[in-house]
């Protein structure tokens, strides 16, 4: 049989038609003089099954190969470069989350204590919001209307203090004489521009405050409601072999900070009340804002207080020196008393932060991100502490 014959008789035994799932140029021959493309078309043709038409996997590609390193290198470095980047330019609104979910925390355990005799877990949530809700509204109610009297009642005495200052006999008049209060204030007055423009940046600050305010309400609500899903969802992205382990360490740093914020709200209203009824009974002018103002203040720990008293003693100032000097001394015993008595009893134990660490971590808080730094600063400190004492220290112990 010649070579063409038998060419002939084998391919009647074969199906000429492609493999399935593969070209049928490439299910082809190779023509010759191809080269080492034809031996590639040999071998894909050889290597296409049905079950596998494109062949099987190759090897990846080595992960330490130069290519590879420096590719995974750059992508690393400007996905670290635009993070920081996003962090730098949404500051602000990190923080205002970070706040709103800082008082979630602090009032998932009223919630949890609802729930306990009974209620369903969206009626506590609810129950807690409308409280907050009106605790804002009781207090914009109180301070408004307050700040409007008492700012026209300041307008109509301005003649009087203006009187009292030139008066060189009056207490008044010798402030004046030594720190040149009167030529401050006509120097602010003379310059008309730059006095609107400060009017203005002031009510831009204000509704700055005002705006960021119901942000922090509604980002509350909302993390209030979600922080069981929330904490579900972040013990799912910890490995397996790790969870049980973080989810105790989470759970206590929740309960430092919710015991945190229930206590210092706690002392913020001692704070208030007893401002109040101390101005009250010494006729202090402006008793309810500023009480409210020393509440607000309170908040902020070691230097609240402290600035709070200080504006009080200046307004006391009008009523006579003798007050003054006795709202001073009330604010110094407060103090001690706040900082020796009621703190330790009411915040020391949920938080067990020492008097060293507060002062610093407030603050590199305050330095940080301002108010918002040094009200977080405390049970930021607190969940620091814990994380070293629970994962640092063991580590170091048996290295």
């Amino acid at each position: 049989m010649s070579p063409a014959e038998e060419g002939a008789s084998s391919s009647q035994g074969r199906d000429d038609g492609p493999r399935a799932g593969h070209p049928e140029e490439s299910a082809q021959p190779p023509r010759e003089g191809v080269g080492p493309l034809g031996e590639a078309h040999e071998i894909a043709a050889r290597i296409s099954t049905v079950e596998q038409p494109l062949g099987r996997p190759g090897r990846l590609v080595d992960p330490r190969s130069p290519f590879v390193v420096g590719m995974v290198g750059a992508a690393g470095v400007a996905v670290t470069f635009g993070l920081v980047e996003v962090l730098v330019t949404a500051r602000t609104v990190l923080v205002l989350i970070g706040l709103a979910l800082f008082i979630a925390v602090g009032l998932q355990p009223v919630v949890v204590w609802l729930v306990q005799w009974g209620l369903p877990r969206w009626a506590a949530v609810t129950a807690v919001c409308v409280g907050l809700l009106g605790v804002t509204a009781g207090f914009l109610a109180a301070a408004i209307p307050a700040l409007a009297a008492q700012t026209s009642m300041f307008v109509a005495q301005a003649p009087t203090y203006l009187k009292a200052l030139t008066d060189h006999a009056s207490f008044l008049g010798q402030l004046n004489d030594r720190f040149h209060i009167q030529r401050g204030i006509e120097q602010t007055l003379s310059g008309g521009t730059a006095l609107v423009g400060e009017v203005l940046g002031a009510g831009v600050i204000v509704l700055n405050v005002v705006g960021s305010t119901l942000v922090v309400l509604v980002l509350t609500v909302y993390f209030l409601s979600a922080l069981p899903r929330l904490r579900i969802g972040i013990h799912r992205l910890v490995p397996h072999s790790r969870r049980p382990r973080v989810i105790l360490l989470s759970d206590e740093i929740a309960a430092r900070v919710g015991g945190y914020v229930l206590g210092a709200a706690v002392i913020a209203v001692i704070a208030g009340t007893v401002t109040f009824i101390w101005l009250l009974i010494f006729g202090v002018p402006y008793p309810l804002l500023l009480a409210i103002g020393i509440a607000l203040l309170d908040f902020l720990p070691v230097i609240g207080s402290t600035v709070g008293g200080a504006l009080i003693c200046v307004v006391s100032l009008t009523v006579s020196l003798p007050v003054a000097l006795a709202t001073a001394a009330f604010f110094l015993l407060y103090r001690f008393i706040e900082d020796y008595l009621l703190v330790p009893r009411i915040i020391g134990r949920a938080v067990q932060v020492s008097a060293l660490a507060t002062v610093v971590a407030v603050l590199f808080g305050g330095v940080l991100f301002g108010v918002v730094g040094a009200l977080v600063a405390i049970p930021t400190a607190a969940a620091i502490q814990l994380i070293f004492r629970e994962v640092a220290v063991p580590r170091l112990d048996r290295a």
